[in-house]
């Protein structure tokens, strides 16, 4: 064992961390030891609390602090319009083009046949539930231009094919294969613009 059992514990733990090798969470908890008390007790603080008091919202499964979240409860938002995502954080990609416009439904993943993931896996059955509940208009499918981003587009449409509600997708300018989550909010402004109505073929 090179440093004492509790700095070891810790680099394990940040090396587990997404794009976090074991010299990074070296250098990482090396900064933590020498770093103030209070800084440290924060941190600690606030990582307990995204466990504790983080949940997903009951309407459209943002994740959030408050039930509903407060993008639901925003009442000047566009009631008849939305907008369906993978992840959490493509919907605050949108919200930073668009601010204050759209309501969501957020999937929380998409059809993957080979993982074993169906239209059960992700929120789609609650997505069909809203859009009758709440009498929408128009559904922007914001999937990622994935071959699993677009089974999932497909498949939407063709589960709303018989609703009175108009199913659009968000055009091209985002790049095949590409994550929602790097793009620029004017490319992503763009690409909403520029939807394509999915009945239309």
């Amino acid at each position: 064992m090179l440093y004492p059992e509790p700095i070891e514990r810790l680099i394990e733990h940040l090396s587990k961390l997404p794009g976090i090798g074991k010299k990074t969470a070296t250098r990482l908890a090396f900064f933590l030891l020498n770093a103030r008390q209070a800084y440290v007790g924060d941190l600690s603080q606030s990582i307990a609390e995204i466990k504790d008091k983080i949940r997903l919202c009951s309407t459209c499964f943002n994740i959030t602090d408050i039930d509903p979240c407060h993008i639901c409860r925003d009442e000047k938002r566009d009631k008849n319009v939305l907008c369906v995502v993978e992840e959490p954080s493509h919907m605050m990609v949108i919200e930073q083009a668009y601010p204050g416009i759209y309501r969501y439904h957020i999937l929380h993943g998409v059809i993957n046949p080979i993982e074993g993931i169906g239209p059960e896996e992700i929120r789609i059955p609650e997505m069909k539930e809203r859009i009758i509940r709440e009498g929408i208009k128009e559904l922007i499918i914001a999937t990622n231009p994935t071959i699993e981003g677009n089974t999932t587009a497909h498949y939407i449409a063709e589960l709303t094919k018989s609703y009175q509600v108009k199913i659009s997708r968000i055009a091209s300018g985002i790049p095949i294969g590409g994550d929602i989550v790097y793009i620029d909010p004017l490319t992503i402004k763009s690409a909403l613009d520029n939807r394509r109505n999915l009945k239309e073929g």
